[in-house]
């Protein structure tokens, strides 16, 4: 940019061809300016990108020379048009230069603004007070303060008077409430014990009632028992049934599953009359065995020796299998016949299940066996306990209360504990009044004592001195006032001399306990590292000398107390700040989960899927406040692990992340659902949790791939290329092994696709209704250099759809 008002345009080409630099630059047409130029550009401090040139135009057009001073100079560059941290060093400077000029502008105004005002008030009162004026202010003055002071001692005597009349008002309305009080609690109480007495009246009757419908709970309570057993086992020998009815139905099933595939054996399931009187060669154990036997025939037809080496091991195993029969009885050979020929011992499985029915069977038996021994050992020991020790009887009973039966004894029992209680709450009665009568008694004879001491201290006081005898000097002066008004004095000096005494005590007590917490914290293991004298002297010295101390020792930890408020200060600014930085991190982690869930939306065309979420990413985002507690609470705890010599607790900032991730969605934490591929894609979610109950492995597979391309279209939009259709490439290694089926694989490339993630197979599997599914299979073989020793994978075909 050139001012070339001063240099000819014939001369540019000259000027420029002498001087390079001048490409970009000032020319100064009046030369008395260039000192002044080259100070303001100096005091400027420009930015300029590139070195501009400033000088003179003479300077400009004379020849170059050798010398220093020619009038041309240069300002230089500013490295922070091209380098990043330059640039940001030079923003922070202009932030604090601009920093310092606001608070000098500011500071400049509140002056301009003062000075303003104080012009303001210096005219208005020059304005009010013209010459001659003060004389007379002087002299309304002193007549104002003579005023003042009249006003003032009045105000203090109506003051006096009107304390004293608040004070006498606040006296008649104490009273007039104490009065109220009396009166309200007065009729409360009559109130109360109106009602009490009408209660005590009926408490006999209730007390009875109380103790029949207790006795009744009881036995309620033991008959429930007892049906709640009976209901228990009743309930367990219905399931075993179930259990049972469920393996015969299974069994059966079974069964007419391997009848069907028998070859010659008859599909009519229905009983037949005349099966009965013929042999059970057609029965499904004889079937099973001939059609195993035909079978083993069949495939060992061919081979003589086989067959025979088959027949003597089948031989010696038949000769041992009836040696060990024979061993067994009758009856047990019997019983296993019977239970062979039932439904339970059809095939393994259900004589297996039949066996364990038996086990639990016997359990339960032996369990309800111990239970009544244990009840019947019980009761026969309460029977022994309850026997007398010797005849028949505890006591002889009336004719009219000898129980005929049990029912009847219990009617009796119970009746003679209510009579019982009757006469235990009579003789409670009893003994409570006695109790009353013996400190009514004991507080008549203090009373007397007391009355007594009274009369024998009034008496001294009222025995007249000796004739002639004149009162002691030092002896205190006889009351002015009346006998009541100076016993009205006496009872307040002594309320005052207890609330005296009260506050002293309480004093006293506040001491102590403060003494207390201050060896207590001296004592404490977390000072154990302090070696000051005053703790030596706090641990050392008795409780009762600590208060002599404590103004020295206030005075000499004040400057420690100031330093350490201070060092408390800045650590807490620096955990606000770390807090401030890991809410960010916490708040953009919980962003990306929200990112994760938007970005799992599915393309049109997959049926019930179409447009839904493959991911529902649910969770409560905390409050501010409450997000800062929780995250400070983390910090907190790195602080102390990090203070520990053993913790293993890790501080890295991952780990610190996710903590706080975990900490703010507390209590409930994040809630991941994902749908389920089926063959109808019906939009069924199941929790991440779930997966390898629910899933198959080729719907496990499914899901896998699908959140990989989640994850990739996320990093991808995290790097700010969420409008760009590549979000990555992906091989699988053999997953057509897993997951062969069409749906799946349909499902794998559409989420892929809609996603931008690029799926590539690799199989050593030849299925074909797979492998048509994929626009381009390209087929490899493996070759061999057997001179270089070399192995090599070259592509063999391309097949593609059709």
């Amino acid at each position: 940019r050139y001012l070339a008002q001063a240099v000819d345009p014939a001369d540019h080409a000259a000027v420029l061809a002498a001087r390079p630099e001048l490409v970009d630059g000032v020319v100064i047409t009046d030369e008395s300016s260039h000192a002044r130029a080259r100070e303001a550009l100096a005091e400027a401090a420009l930015l300029p990108r590139s070195a501009v040139a400033v000088g003179t135009a003479s300077a400009l057009l004379a020849p170059p020379t050798g010398r220093v001073d020619t009038g041309v100079f240069l300002v230089p560059p500013n490295p922070a048009m091209h380098d990043e941290q330059a640039a940001d060093g030079e923003r922070q400077a202009l932030r604090e230069r601009a920093a310092r000029r606001d608070e000098e502008i500011r500071a400049l105004a509140a002056r301009l603004t003062a000075d303003r005002t104080l012009a303001a008030r210096l005219t208005a009162w020059r304005a009010g007070c013209p010459a001659g004026r003060l004389a007379e202010l002087a002299a309304a003055a002193t007549a104002a303060a003579e005023a003042a002071d009249l006003a003032v001692d009045q105000q203090h005597e109506a003051a006096v008077r009107r304390a004293e009349a608040q004070e006498a008002a606040a006296e008649a309305a104490a009273l007039r409430d104490r009065r109220q009080q009396e009166a309200e609690h007065a009729r409360r109480r009559s109130d109360a014990l109106a009602g009490l007495a009408g209660r005590l009246r009926e408490r006999a009757r209730w007390q009875t009632r109380v103790r029949e419908l207790t006795e009744e709970a009881a036995e309620a309570q033991q008959r429930a028992a007892t049906l709640l057993d009976r209901a228990r086992a009743a309930d367990e020998d219905r399931r075993t049934a179930q259990r049972s009815a469920d393996d015969n139905r299974r069994t059966a099933r079974a069964l007419r599953a391997e009848r069907a595939e028998i070859a010659g054996a008859s599909d009519d399931d229905t009983p037949d009359e005349d099966a009965e009187h013929t042999p059970s060669t057609s029965s499904l154990p004889a079937l099973r065995e001939a059609y195993r036997s035909a079978s083993r025939l069949y495939e060992k037809v061919g081979v003589g020796a086989d067959l025979r080496a088959e027949q003597a091991r089948a031989e010696g195993d038949e000769s041992a299998a009836r040696a060990e029969l024979d061993r067994l009885t009758n009856k047990v050979r019997t019983r296993a016949g019977q239970l062979l020929e039932s439904a339970e011992g059809a095939d393994g499985p259900s004589r297996q299940a039949a066996a364990a029915r038996a086990e639990e069977l016997v359990q339960l038996l032996e369990t309800r066996a111990s239970a009544a021994s244990e009840r019947l050992g019980r009761l026969r020991g309460e029977v022994e306990r309850l026997a007398p020790a010797d005849g028949q009887a505890h006591t002889e009973l009336p004719e009219d209360q000898v129980p005929a039966d049990a029912e009847e004894a219990q009617r009796l029992l119970r009746a003679a504990n209510t009579e019982l209680a009757a006469r235990a709450e009579a003789l409670e009665t009893a003994r409570t009044r006695h109790e009353e009568a013996l400190r009514a008694h004991r507080a008549a004879d203090e009373a007397t004592a007391a009355s007594e001491e009274t009369a024998a201290q009034l008496r001294d006081l009222l025995r007249d001195p000796p004739p002639g005898e004149e009162p002691a000097a030092g002896e205190p002066d006889a009351y002015p006032g009346t006998p009541a008004e100076a016993r009205t004095a006496a009872a307040e000096a002594r309320r005052s001399l207890r609330g005296c005494a009260a506050d002293l005590h309480a004093a006293d007590v506040a001491v102590r306990e403060a003494c207390d917490v201050l060896v207590r914290h001296a004592n404490s293991t977390r000072y154990e590292q302090v070696r000051t004298p005053a703790r030596q002297q706090i641990r050392e010295l008795p409780a009762s000398a600590l208060p002599e101390h404590a103004a020295a020792w206030a005075e000499a930890f004040a400057p420690r107390l100031r330093v350490l408020t201070d060092e408390l200060a800045q650590l807490e600014r620096n955990r606000d700040s770390i807090v401030d930085r890991l809410r960010g991190l916490v708040e953009s982690a919980t962003a990306t989960l929200r990112s994760a869930q938007r970005l799992s939306r599915l393309p049109e065309g997959l049926g019930e899927w179409s447009g839904q979420e493959f991911l529902r990413i649910r969770f409560e985002e905390p409050d501010q406040a409450t997000l800062t507690e929780r995250l400070g609470e983390v910090i907190d705890e790195a602080t102390r692990a990090a203070v520990r010599k053993n913790g293993d607790l890790r501080r890295d900032g991952m780990s610190l992340l996710l903590r706080g991730v975990h900490a703010a969605l507390q209590p409930r934490g994040v809630s991941v659902e994902i749908l389920k591929p089926d063959a109808v894609l019906r939009a069924e979610r199941v929790s991440v949790g779930q997966m390898g109950d629910v899933f198959s492995g080729g719907q496990l597979l499914t899901a896998a791939i699908a959140l990989y391309c989640t994850m990739a279209a996320l990093r991808s939009n995290d790097r700010g290329r969420d409008r760009h259709r590549h979000a990555g490439t992906l091989f699988l290694d053999n997953p057509i092994g897993r997951a062969n089926a069409t749906y799946l694989l349909e499902l794998q490339r559409a989420v892929a696709d809609a996603l931008g993630v690029q799926l590539i197979y690799t199989t050593g599997l030849f299925d074909t209704t797979a492998l048509a599914e994929f626009p381009l299979v390209i087929r490899l073989r493996n070759d061999a250099d057997l001179r270089a020793g070399l192995k090599y994978i070259s592509v063999e075909e391309h097949l593609r759809p059709g």
